[in-house]
């Protein structure tokens, strides 16, 4: 009888997917021994957006966190999600910080590298893989599985081969968004078997409500493993709950043999968890959707998607940012819907809707992908939108890190005249993020406090009041307050603030990361004043004017929101 193993999701892409990656530390590890009971073929506690997020939101150092879980699970091979060459940030870093960081994750307890590449470029795999085989770390390959007019069948089973050919020792297919037909991912598990010798493991989202059947599909066609979260983390963007799986095969000759007796207190402690964190809980999130089928958003993308929007207080136009990525999509060569192209698609889809014309504003990050800075896109990207974007520049055609000099010594250095580096952990957390490192590092950051819960059943019947008249210095003012958590303030005669002449604002809610210019600079039209990192992503803020420089309003590391005043140019 064949056992089908099972990859627990709970401390990494199960919140990522339902919690906007905000389950703390302190919060997995009462619950990590009584996991390592279980007989998981692995448990993903890393990696993803738990890097970013633990120095971001949480003010928790994430190798501390890699570290303790590491202490408390000593059985189970622990598992991370590492994007390439991208490790896990959002851009190519150069090989010596992709080196160092897969030693250290190494030496802090990774055992399982999931590795993938957002599209699909296996040269932008390659020094990870072998990083990580060096060490002797358990290395799966991944396909970001999609659909799109280019993408075929045989075009994963030579990504698949490419990969073995690396020596890896399992596969994965990550299929980010649910987009998996029962019958396709049979087709793809049988010849994965037949034509490679890797254990083959499924990773998917219920998103579209088929994930269930589709794993009992790939169960029939050999696979060997299946990603799976505790029942109170699954459904929804997340995957499909592990004692239904392990429930359903029991009997079978797929069976787990894994034991819903051990699997019970888990899930009553994530019970917990989830109402702990339930304000972060979305109903887009939790709810089947099958416009997934059409927009292809992956579960992390999506939750992330309905935050960022909420940030910029327009959440009312989800649907538009919807309809407009697989435009956005298209126009890039149709890449996979994973990080960093789902924030660079996705971010672009927003700034092409709130900006009220497709590509008037652009992230550096679209930019550098237009000059295949991230590698080679599926198919080729729309002329016409390129040209708009990066002009007549010949966009590259070799690997991107190729031009990416060595630069671990540099922030080594810079950092420890910064006073901000103990231990060489820190160089690589500042490598990874140097804006947001900084003050992390410091001590200077905060964690993120959680809203109240939501109303329970039985506080439904509360009147809450949303509407008030506030008096201000004289003048009355009609509150509205509004269930995306900004207030809105009104008067029927005069408004509150007139705009600035000659003002530069934002165009959305960030934080300032680099000044262009000073006060007094003589500028022209579309130079670059500033630097704005909203939603993850690096923005311009370009002059629509000629003009000087008269006033300055802000400071680098400032946060700002939607329509401050940025600068006075005249």
């Amino acid at each position: 009888m064949k056992v089908t193993r099972i990859t627990e999701t709970a401390f990494r892409d199960a919140h990522q997917s339902l919690l906007a990656t905000r389950v703390r530390t302190r919060d997995m590890i009462p619950i990590a021994e009584e996991m390592d009971k279980v007989g998981y073929f692995a448990i993903e506690a890393w990696g993803g957006a738990t890097f970013d997020t633990s120095i971001r939101y949480l003010n928790e150092d994430p190798w501390e966190r890699l570290r303790d879980l590491k202490e408390k699970i000593t059985k189970t091979p622990i598992q991370m999600l590492v994007r390439g060459q991208n490790l896990v940030g959002y851009k190519h870093y150069p090989d010596d910080i992709v080196e160092k960081f897969v030693e250290k994750s190494y030496e802090n307890g990774v055992d399982i590298f999931r590795v993938f590449d957002a599209l699909n470029d296996v040269r932008n795999m390659k020094k990870t893989i072998t990083v990580a085989k060096k060490q002797g770390a358990h290395v799966q390959g991944t396909i970001s599985y999609t659909i799109s007019p280019v993408h075929t069948l045989d075009d994963f089973i030579k990504i698949a081969k490419e990969l073995e050919a690396l020596e890896c020792d399992s596969l994965a297919i990550k299929d980010m968004a649910g987009l998996v037909y029962p019958k396709d991912i049979y087709t793809l598990v049988k010849r994965l078997k037949e034509e490679t010798d890797l254990l083959i493991n499924l990773h998917s989202h219920c998103t579209s409500g088929m994930t269930p059947i589709s794993y009992y599909a790939a169960c029939e066609a050999g696979v060997d493993i299946l990603d799976t979260a505790i029942s109170p983390l699954a459904w929804g963007t997340s995957q499909p709950p592990t004692e239904s799986i392990v429930a359903a095969l029991k009997g079978t000759e797929y069976d787990t043999k894994l034991d819903l007796k051990l699997l019970n207190p888990i899930k009553k402690y994530f019970e917990g968890i989830r109402e702990k964190y339930n304000s972060l809980l979305d109903p887009i999130s939790e709810q089947i959707d099958t416009d997934v089928l059409l927009y292809q958003i992956p579960g992390g993308m999506l939750s992330n998607l309905v935050s960022q929007l909420k940030e910029q207080n327009a959440l009312d136009r989800y649907q538009d940012v919807l309809e407009e990525m697989p435009r956005v999509r298209k126009d890039m060569g149709y890449p996979p819907l994973v990080t960093p192209t789902s924030q660079i698609v996705g971010i672009q889809a927003v700034m092409n809707v709130l900006g009220g014309e497709r590509y008037k504003l652009v992230s550096n990050e679209v930019k550098e992908y237009m000059k295949g800075k991230y590698g080679k896109p599926p198919a080729p990207v729309n002329k016409k939108i390129s040209k708009k974007i990066i002009g007549n520049e010949k966009p590259i055609t070799h690997r991107p890190a190729d031009d990416l000099e060595p630069q671990y010594d540099k922030y080594k250095k810079e950092g420890e005249e910064k006073g901000i580096i103990k231990k060489e952990e820190d160089i690589l957390t500042f490598a990874l993020y140097p804006q947001v490192a900084v003050k992390f590092l410091k001590g200077e950051a905060e964690e993120e406090k959680l809203e109240p819960s939501k109303p329970s059943m039985s506080d439904e019947n509360i009147a809450i009041p949303t509407e008030y008249n506030v008096e201000v210095d004289g003048d009355i003012f009609d509150v509205r307050i509004l269930p995306t958590g900004y207030m809105e303030i009104g008067e029927s005669d005069t408004p509150i603030s007139s705009p600035v002449e000659g003002g530069v604002t934002s165009t959305m809610q960030g934080m300032v990361l680099k000044l262009k210019v000073n006060i007094g600079d003589k500028i022209k039209n579309g130079d670059t004043l500033a630097v704005i990192e909203a939603m993850k992503m690096e923005n311009d803020i370009q002059s629509e004017i000629s003009g000087i420089v008269e006033e300055i309003l802000v400071s680098e590391g400032d946060t700002i929101n939607a329509g401050d005043t940025l600068m006075v140019v005249k």
